[in-house]
């Protein structure tokens, strides 16, 4: 699940605005040492805001001189958290929030939905025949 969520608006680049996620993830897992991002998230400032609360920022992207389709290592866990979130009806594809924070708090209820689900599934037991 993740750690921290930062919604915003279209006119921000990923790595202008990605500075205050390694912060809010630090403060909510404390031994959290290692971040994989995408390639957009690498550059100076993911770096200088990751340095400052003690995080390693890995990033994964395409190798130098890559032509064609290669299965990136650590990409699926952003595309299949992307699944989870289509499947809730608020979050399939459409974007009507002005709100860039309703759009945040949106994604935290559905994620919450989703691990109260499995912990549901997990404490039902089966009555005995």
């Amino acid at each position: 699940m993740p750690l921290a969520v930062q919604v915003q608006s279209a006119s921000v680049q990923d790595p202008v605005g990605a500075g205050v996620v390694p912060a809010e993830a630090k403060a909510r897992a404390p031994n959290l040492q290692l971040v994989w991002a995408d390639g957009r998230y690498q550059g100076p400032l993911v770096a200088q805001a990751a340095a400052a609360v003690g995080l390693r920022v890995e990033v994964v992207g395409k190798r130098p001189g890559q032509k064609g389709f290669i299965l990136l290592p650590r990409r699926w866990v952003v595309e299949r958290t992307f699944a989870w979130l289509g499947k809730y009806r608020r979050l399939a594809g459409r974007d009507y929030e002005t709100n860039p924070r309703n759009s945040e708090a949106w994604i935290k209820i559905c994620l919450r939905n989703l691990i109260i689900r499995r912990l549901a599934k997990r404490t039902i037991s089966k009555p005995d025949d």
